[in-house]
């Protein structure tokens, strides 16, 4: 999701850049910690901020305007049609906060697509592709990772259905990362890092599946 850098953590045992792959990126994940790019092309360090962001699943909440949009929008939403598309979009940096996401980064989480734990969530509108998101589902959690808009809410639109998806499904947990005022209008909160290890450990042990 958009962010800003946040201070660095210990890295997992396996921190080496040429040890990155998506082995080394689901474990991370697991243990509490995400990787960024310090730019396009550059080393990448590994971050497990303390307070986390997340948006409460069940109180997540859509500003009555957006919903008005919504309801007027000829836009229409698809899962995981196009996720190459989409992390390059968010790499370009058309929404805050793209720019860490360097051609490893893109490498990688492809690869975790192929393999079903990456996924995308597209807006398009008149056959194109102007807004989306993409991110890691592992069990009952769901961590969110960057976003793009070519037309005003086209991100948002992406969000509110993930979210929708995700409550459908059983999910327990959408981690945001870090806080920023985007997240907070949809109900986003911080929480001490030990507290979201417990959720994460929780939504870990669940069965869940983002995609039938």
């Amino acid at each position: 999701m958009p962010r800003t850098n946040p201070p660095r953590a210990n890295p997992p045992r396996t921190s080496a850049e040429e040890h990155f792959n998506a082995a080394v990126v689901v474990s991370a994940y697991r243990s509490g910690f995400f990787p960024m790019a310090e730019s396009r092309s550059g080393p990448i360090s590994w971050y497990s901020p303390d307070p986390r962001a997340i948006i409460p699943l069940e109180g997540f909440n859509v500003p009555r305007s957006l919903r008005r949009e919504m309801k007027r929008s000829a836009c229409t939403i698809t899962v995981d049609r196009t996720f190459d598309q989409v992390i390059r979009e968010c790499a370009e940096g058309r929404f805050p906060g793209g720019t860490w996401i360097s051609g490893d980064i893109i490498r990688v989480y492809t690869e975790l697509h192929s393999m079903g734990v990456a996924h995308s969530v597209e807006t398009w509108l008149e056959g194109k592709l102007v807004g989306g998101l993409y991110g890691v589902a592992l069990g009952g959690a769901f961590f969110g990772e960057s976003m793009f808009s070519r037309i005003p809410n086209g991100s948002k639109f992406a969000l509110v259905s993930l979210v929708g998806r995700l409550n459908a499904r059983g999910y327990r947990l959408l981690d945001t990362q870090i806080m920023n005022e985007h997240m907070r209008q949809f109900g986003a909160v911080d929480i001490p890092r030990d507290r979201y290890l417990l959720l994460l450990a929780e939504a870990l042990s669940l069965g869940v599946r983002f995609l039938d």
